[in-house]
């Protein structure tokens, strides 16, 4: 799916770069412009190449319920993507998403995907700006802070035994140590999320980030903590931010780790 023939994301080699980027992303409001080579392309919907939009990000909408994050990147197969953010209504996944690029120029690449099949449903791409994509994380995460019903995102599919649980039982299940991150930028390494639970002593080899078949992150990692009770404390991060992405924590087993990761190998 998709109209280029090679992939280029995020390459986790380049994680501490991409980080820095979405950094500046968030804080800067001209990071974003037209690259080198703008000067060649002409758009007859922008007119002028001057008026190409600085911040490069686009609004999906149709998008299947139970989509992924890695299904958006398989969409945009050969576009550079640096966010998606699920935009949720009453708590529930709306089928729409912003999608931020590396610069603007792909914004025109990512307009032709507009109205192309994610499995049975056609998506509809349009342009965005800046101020839409920051309205969208600054109500994502007010109603996380507010204890409104979190949003039902994508859950990535598994055939993995399932300890997972509901939104409303997760204090029900029971510990053993090991934790499931969910929503992870694509660029944070292991250091960032030894950083993010700061208060405990993890080391590299404690912490397990996911990875699909083609070796790009997929948003998730497990970490093991010393012991349940441990794991048990460190979900009062649940819901606490990495970058612009709040991470949502679930319980869950050696089992299931280890056989999350095998699936990359």
């Amino acid at each position: 799916m998709g109209m280029l023939n090679y992939r280029k994301y995020m390459d986790p080699s380049d994680g501490r770069e991409m980080e820095l980027k979405r950094q500046q992303l968030l804080g800067s409001s001209s990071y974003f412009g037209p690259s080198p080579s703008s000067s060649l392309m002409y758009s007859a919907s922008y007119g002028y190449v001057g008026q190409l939009p600085l911040f490069p990000v686009v609004r999906l909408r149709g998008l299947p319920f139970d989509c992924t994050d890695t299904d958006i990147l398989d969409f945009f197969n050969g576009l550079q993507i640096l966010d998606i953010l699920f935009v949720q209504k009453g708590g529930r996944f709306s089928g729409e998403a912003f999608c931020v690029l590396a610069h603007a120029l792909q914004v025109d690449l990512a307009i032709q995907r507009n109205r192309q099949n994610m499995g049975r449903r056609y998506v509809e791409v349009f342009r965005s700006t800046k101020q839409e994509y920051y309205t969208a994380i600054a109500h994502d995460v007010s109603d996380v802070r507010g204890n409104s019903p979190r949003r039902n995102a994508p859950v990535a599919r598994s055939n993995a035994p399932v300890a997972r649980s509901n939104d409303d039982g997760k204090d029900l299940v029971e510990h053993t140590g090991v934790l499931r991150m969910r929503g992870l930028p694509y660029s944070a390494g292991k250091e960032d999320i030894m950083e993010f639970f700061e208060d405990y002593q993890l080391s590299e080899d404690h912490v397990h980030i996911v990875l699909n078949s083609n070796g790009r992150p997929t948003g998730e990692a497990y970490v093991e903590f010393a012991n349940a009770e441990d794991s048990k404390s460190a979900m009062e991060k649940d819901r606490m931010t990495l970058g612009s992405r709040y991470i949502e924590l679930f319980p869950s087993t050696a089992k299931e780790m280890n056989q999350a990761i095998s699936k990359a190998k």
